[in-house]
């Protein structure tokens, strides 16, 4: 009597880690290319990550379509999709090869945010000083997360109210404004902190481990603090950090021109995400000032 043979996979799958030579070849291609850091290391973990789904150094430009239309099967966020498009078409230039995806335009919809209920949830749900103080910088900095990782202690002014942030998005320096309550709490972390040098700097935060931080362990520390507040709606730490900041700047009456300056958006549609907020801000004071 023949047995139907067992519908088995034997073959060795390349991980990442098989991938890392050629990884190590594209960070040094990006370097030497002028990418910012954090630019560099969101490239590679993309590029990695599609290598290993196409299971070869020199996939075909048909592997690269599949794996933008899984992608984006996965409902990921415009910005996300082009993202992933930029890493590839930068790899298979590197490997003499031309390929192009066509371009998402931006969603002009407004983005998740929270509420101040919620920001205030965090804040308390927070009993690490040093985490503490880091929410804080985020939020009331508006800073992307990779800002916050290149916070070294010369940056900061409690004097003046402002940090110098590096490597900010488009790799230009810039000078944003903190609140009074958080140069606060910056002051009672940097009483306990221990300076640490690394790499020839100071960072104003650095991990347990004595290196600076980086987005990923930024993010899984921001949402220990959300689950633990147990706040539910979408949104991580960019939602927190940007997005939420930007929202209830233009609830309570800031003009979006400002919001643009605090948030440094080169373009102002950028910015114009947050104007239905501004005219429901215009709509309640219009009731409430123009009375007989």
């Amino acid at each position: 009597m023949s047995k139907k043979r067992l519908a088995l996979d034997w073959s060795i799958k390349a991980r990442i880690e098989d991938f890392k030579p050629t990884l190590i070849r594209y960070k040094k291609y990006l370097v030497d290319n002028g990418f910012r850091s954090s630019t560099i290391d969101s490239y590679v973990g993309h590029v990695g990550r599609f290598l290993e789904s196409s299971q070869s150094e020199r996939p075909s430009a048909s592997k690269a379509i599949e794996f933008r239309e899984e992608l984006l099967s996965r409902n990921l966020s415009r910005s996300s999709v082009n993202n992933y498009s930029f890493a590839i078409k930068s790899y298979y230039k590197m490997i003499g090869e031309d390929i192009s995806f066509p371009f998402l335009k931006r969603n002009n919809d407004l983005p998740y945010y929270f509420d101040e209920d919620d920001v205030l949830r965090i804040f308390s749900a927070c009993s690490n000083m040093k985490h503490y103080a880091m929410l804080q910088t985020l939020f009331y900095g508006c800073l992307r997360a990779s800002e916050l990782c290149h916070l070294n202690d010369s940056d900061v002014d409690l004097r003046s109210l402002t940090l110098r942030i590096r490597e900010g998005k488009g790799g230009k320096d810039g000078i944003v404004i903190i609140s009074p309550e958080c140069a606060t709490t910056l002051k009672r972390y940097l009483e306990i902190r221990p300076r640490l040098e690394i790499d020839g700097d100071y960072p104003l935060f650095y991990t347990d481990f004595g290196r600076r931080w980086n987005r990923k362990d930024l993010y899984r520390m921001f949402m220990g603090y959300k689950n633990k507040a147990g706040i539910e709606k979408h949104g991580g730490l960019h939602v927190f950090s940007r997005h939420t900041s930007a929202t209830i700047m233009v609830a309570n009456g800031c003009d979006l021109r400002t919001v643009q300056e605090l948030l440094r958006h080169r373009d102002i549609r950028t910015t114009l995400r947050y104007a239905h907020v501004s005219d429901t801000t215009k709509r309640k004071k219009y009731n409430e000032y123009l009375t007989l």
